[in-house]
């Protein structure tokens, strides 16, 4: 029986009420069938509208089915960071378990996906608030600055010019804070998510993709070499199919889905505009987008309003009182981070799910035994481009290309217990809270 690890309140358009990026402005047609596709898609995030997008130029007939709108889920909610990452074992993890060949592989993986990005907005002309000359990584405790070294040594190894930033250099680069140094990798960028999932569902729509909303697919049956997709208004008969529902996908939607992702709350709160006076009280002049080297990591950035973006994970309960628990901690840290800003006005606060793989690692391949279906999802937080690059790349298995994609295609483990699964959150949180330390007074 298809079911959800998390309450209600997670998939309900109060977790996204406040969020300040706009949906898509097209109004979608929900589904009516019974009609067939040649490839049929679930889930209208980057991933799902980057594959149609793909598809649609390439000639295909493609279906696209979103639950709600365009953007709803994580896409059209997150923090904004087109950078490296999709993973959490880490590189040298990497290398060990496939080999140094399929790291570096990956590792390329990961530029091309934030360059596939900055194509896509250059050639459908997308504007999307763009800023910021890659991501720094802010030492929370002085002790951080000796991983960071180890760091940027491995980056001088695939050739990029990671730069250390001493303690005594932050407040000169408009970084000035509650840190002890940092490291400022050069690459990626910062962006407004919701334009950039607006423009992508515009350019997949305008390139021939078929696109609903307000579609939710219940069922998932296969009839020889066929599949068809059950939906309250009809039915959808493909030829192919793809998974695109990430940390919104439910379990038992196909039952191969069950227990290989591991939903995970991301919380944003926003200020409203900073005047010059305050952004010059706290010095956190700096446009580069930002993260605390913490397990439990906050992610911040100015936005070219003036606003500033505080994001981080750490609440289990998905209910309106979880929500106004983690705005709370989360305005506590703000304080203690920034304490200029202890005062100022916090109006926007929101949460989205991420979603986890048992191996922390992203995945792009098949579904279980299934031919011509293939899933994309986990990328545990980073999703901006990795999650728009895994659609590209699903649309290429559709068309027969099958990219040689070691890490992607592995076999995706299960989460043991799966239904137990957010359970392991609680001591998870409570071990790198106690790892991390409070936040600075």
């Amino acid at each position: 029986m298809p079911s959800r690890i998390y309450e209600d309140y997670a998939y309900s358009d109060a977790a996204r009420a406040e969020c300040i990026w706009p949906l898509p402005d097209q109004t979608w047609p929900e589904w009516t069938g019974p009609a067939t596709t040649e490839v049929a898609i679930i889930g209208g995030g980057y991933t799902g509208l980057s594959a149609a997008l793909h598809l649609a130029q390439s000639g295909v007939d493609v279906t696209l089915l979103e639950a709600h709108v365009p953007g709803w889920g994580a896409s059209g909610r997150n923090g904004g960071f087109c950078c490296i990452g999709g993973d959490k074992a880490g590189l040298d993890h990497i290398r060990k378990r496939f080999g140094t060949d399929a790291a570096r592989s990956y590792f390329n993986a990961q530029r091309a996906a934030i360059d596939l990005v900055a194509g896509l907005l250059s050639t459908h002309g997308i504007a999307a608030d763009t800023h910021s000359d890659g991501e720094v990584q802010l030492a929370h405790r002085p002790d951080a600055m000796a991983a960071m070294q180890i760091e940027q040594a491995l980056w001088s190894k695939l050739g990029i010019d990671a730069a250390l930033i001493g303690p005594d250099e932050l407040a000169e680069r408009g970084m000035s804070g509650a840190f002890h140094g940092g490291l400022h990798v050069p690459l990626g960028f910062a962006l407004n998510p919701g334009k950039f999932v607006a423009g992508l569902a515009r350019a997949a729509a305008k390139a021939g993709a078929t696109i609903h909303a307000h579609s939710p697919v219940d069922k998932i049956t296969r009839s020889g070499d066929t599949y068809r997709l059950h939906l309250p208004n009809g039915a959808l008969t493909a030829k192919k199919l793809i998974l695109a529902t990430n940390g919104y996908g439910t379990d038992g939607l196909p039952a191969w889905l069950t227990g290989r992702y591991l939903p995970l709350q991301s919380n944003i709160l926003v200020t409203r505009p900073l005047s010059d006076e305050e952004i010059s009280a706290q010095g956190w002049t700096t446009d580069l987008m930002a993260y605390d080297s913490r397990h439990l990591l906050h992610y911040f950035r100015l936005l070219p309003d003036r606003r500033f973006l505080f994001g981080a994970r750490g609440n289990v309960r998905a209910s309106a009182q979880g929500q106004a628990a983690m705005r709370a901690r989360l305005h506590r840290e703000l304080a203690a981070m920034f304490p200029a800003w202890a005062k100022v006005e916090t109006p926007s606060f929101w949460s989205g799910l991420v979603s986890l793989s048992r191996d922390l690692l992203p995945y792009a391949g098949p579904i279980g035994d299934w031919q011509n279906a293939w899933a994309g999802m986990n990328y545990h937080g980073n999703g901006v481009a990795m999650g728009t690059w895994v659609g590209a790349r699903l649309a290429d298995m559709a068309l027969g290309r099958g990219p040689d994609l070691p890490v992607h295609t592995r076999r995706l483990p299960r989460f043991a217990i799966p239904a137990l699964r957010r359970s392991y959150l609680y001591p998870a949180f409570l071990g790198y809270r106690l790892k991390d330390g409070p936040p600075p007074a």
